[in-house]
């Protein structure tokens, strides 16, 4: 496997008349990742999305998919990439499995001699092998959701892009999707998966980055997202005075609390955003601990705990996530 990264933006941008959809975005996408495109409904993913397709081209910036510089190199980079863009679109009075065969005849690419095989390992794959003789206008919307995965699957795969994978989805079958995603990464495809489903990016992927308002606001391995938060403190102490001082100097800030009750969460400083990048760190526990006895503080309780994801990512977009799944 190549060191290249599948996926790299720079400065992409796309503008509607005077709507920004999508300003200056530079994503970097490793080979072998499950990378989850995060952001408010709205926020500028599926456009970004398009972009990296070829079906859209961007106002300004420049986006490459598998080494090739897109749209220009759609020819050579699309039979590599399967992908699933705002819900599936199939001729419904056809059956599922008839629906992937033209699909698949739509492909030069594709050899006809094992179409019918890859479109039963596909459909098995996804959990419809029981639907395959039935009509799509008779599949729920899930279904329909499995099926365009499905269709993306017909081939091997370099590169899969999933847009909202797990709309319409029954928990049994979201779980079925995650295990699914999790054993393509494992043959060295690499996913991308665009959710404001936090559950989903927390439970299947590696890398994560986050939109807000067609920006960037962070991008990273989910573990330095989550060490980029912004710790909770709080100390039981009859000095409170004394250790809100202490925690002051250390670049807390304080929260409301009782008279021997101190809560205090880590200073968001400019340019915080890029935290996710860089990996900086707030004082350790032991190290806050430390300078409040030192200060003279009477320590009788002392709890810290990290920010969820959820937290953090409400904090660099100001908006909540949708944590179902």
């Amino acid at each position: 496997m190549s060191d290249r990264p599948a996926i790299v933006t720079d400065d992409l941008t796309k503008r509607f008349g005077a709507h920004t959809a999508v300003d200056h975005l530079s994503l970097t996408v490793p080979q072998g990742s499950v990378y989850g495109f995060l952001g408010p409904n709205g926020s500028g993913k599926t456009t970004t999305i398009r972009m990296l397709l070829g079906l859209v081209a961007p106002s300004a910036g420049r986006a490459e998919v598998l080494g090739r510089v897109m749209p220009r190199g759609a020819r050579e980079v699309l039979p590599r990439v399967g992908a699933l863009v705002e819900g599936p679109a199939f001729y419904p009075f056809l059956t599922g499995a008839a629906n992937l065969a033209r699909l698949d005849t739509a492909d030069p690419l594709a050899p006809s001699r094992t179409r019918r095989a890859r479109v039963g390992e596909a459909l098995e794959r996804v959990g419809l092998a029981h639907a395959a003789a039935k009509k799509v206008h008779a599949y729920s919307l899930g279904m329909k959701q499995r099926l365009g995965l499905a269709a993306a699957l017909l081939a091997p795969r370099t590169l899969l892009m999933l847009d909202e994978p797990t709309n319409g989805l029954d928990p049994q079958g979201t779980r079925e999707v995650r295990a699914l995603i999790r054993s393509l990464a494992e043959d060295g495809t690499t996913v991308f998966v665009s959710s404001h489903l936090l559950a989903e990016v927390e439970q299947v992927c590696t890398h994560a980055a986050v939109l807000r308002t067609g920006r960037l606001v962070a991008q990273g391995t989910l573990d330095s997202l989550r060490g980029a938060s912004r710790p909770r403190l709080t100390v039981r102490t009859p000095d409170a005075a004394a250790a809100a001082r202490v925690l002051r100097g250390l670049s807390f800030d304080l929260e409301p609390a009782g008279p021997e009750t101190v809560v205090a969460a880590a200073r968001e400083a400019p340019g915080a955003e890029a935290a996710a990048h860089d990996g900086a760190r707030p004082p350790a526990a032991e190290d806050v601990v430390a300078a409040l006895v030192a200060a003279g503080v009477r320590v009788r309780g002392f709890t810290a705990e990290a920010a969820t994801l959820e937290e953090r990512f409400v904090e660099l977009t100001g908006e909540g996530f949708d944590v179902a799944g």
